[in-house]
């Protein structure tokens, strides 16, 4: 995905109507095949984790937390993605020290320096692949618009300060389906800010609601610091803030899209931006992995993590999976983020 349309975070308009049958037309498309596909049912109860909007939610750091906090109860626990941005469309078990980011896409990399996953087109198939090699739970990053597979648990991201955009479907906004029927799917809802969008918070339509907040790991270390900071993400502008917040002094902002493959001339310009202003490069742990190994040196890199804000309403929330994997459903001395 390119840079989303700024309309798309503002209330309806010209373009937005304009737009609006295609998106009528992609929301048709969608309930046509979820209705005619009969979901494969896996031995392993699948979580889903996704979103409602196009790119930028934080679903897979969301899927990494998760991730964490099932392998923590004695649940082997395997994620499975799609691998977007890469070539091969497996089933393949991720291996980070023989695949990069061309063959296997970003996510998945970073998905696999944390528990056991893989890359599959199908996502059935992906599963199944988990599951014969020893998976008690799934954890299907992104996925939710997907039918092929039944899910144990579908978990929605979404982000408190940009909520669902101008409401409207892809291409008219960012929403993938139709909010409501989308939200009437979901099993609950992970939201994600502290006092973020009330009219988001409210428009949840009596979902759960698990509270987190995505936190900048070791972020003192950029306060007072000159940097140029560049990001291929879903919204970059969430990085910078985010930088901004942990009182670094940006020199230089560079935006790029969503999975972007850096190029020599891009890293080439970067450097030079950097080296013009004596500041630091800097860039997030999902644009990192999609560099060369010499392409890495020097240029630091921000982590963000998941916090739950209410542990307990997350226990519960996961409470049947953990049962129904066979966990020992306690957790350990200090709980993972």
């Amino acid at each position: 995905m390119r840079h989303a349309p700024e309309f798309w975070g503002r209330e309806p308009g010209l373009a937005a109507g304009l737009l609006a049958p295609f998106g009528a037309a992609w929301d048709a498309a969608g309930r046509v095949r979820r209705a005619l596909v009969q979901p494969h049912r896996a031995p392993a109860p699948v979580i889903c984790v996704g979103n409602l909007v196009a790119g930028g939610a934080g679903k897979t750091p969301v899927a990494l937390a998760l991730a964490e906090w099932l392998a923590a109860r004695a649940i082997p626990v395997h994620v499975v993605a799609r691998g977007y941005g890469g070539r091969n469309a497996g089933p393949v078990r991720v291996d980070p020290a023989a695949h990069d980011a061309r063959e296997v896409g970003d996510e998945a990399l970073l998905l696999a320096a944390r528990a056991p996953s893989w890359v599959a087109r199908n996502r059935a198939a992906g599963i199944a692949a988990a599951a014969a090699a020893g998976a008690a739970a799934v954890l299907l990053d992104d996925g939710f618009q997907n039918p092929s597979v039944a899910k144990a648990l579908s978990l929605l991201v979404v982000d408190a300060g940009y909520g669902f955009g101008n409401r409207r479907v892809i291409p008219a906004g960012p929403l993938r389906e139709d909010l409501r029927r989308g939200l009437a799917r979901a099993d609950a809802v992970v939201l994600l800010g502290a006092g973020g969008s009330a009219r988001a918070a409210t428009e949840l339509g009596g979902r759960a609601v698990v509270p987190a907040v995505l936190a900048p790991v070791d972020g003192e270390r950029f306060a007072g610091r000159r940097v140029v900071a560049f990001a291929g993400i879903g919204r970059p502008q969430k990085f910078f803030a985010m930088l901004r917040g942990l009182g670094a002094e940006l020199v230089g902002e560079a935006p790029f899209p969503d999975h972007h493959r850096y190029r020599d001339r891009d890293i080439a310009a970067l450097r030079g931006a950097a080296d013009r202003e004596r500041a630091r490069l800097v860039t997030t742990a999902k644009d990192v992995v999609r560099l060369s190994a010499a392409d890495r040196s020097g240029i630091d890199v921000l982590a963000v993590e998941i916090r739950w804000l209410d542990p307990a309403a997350l226990a519960g929330l996961l409470a049947p999976i953990v049962l129904s994997a066979g966990g020992d459903g306690r957790p350990p001395d200090r709980d993972p983020c």
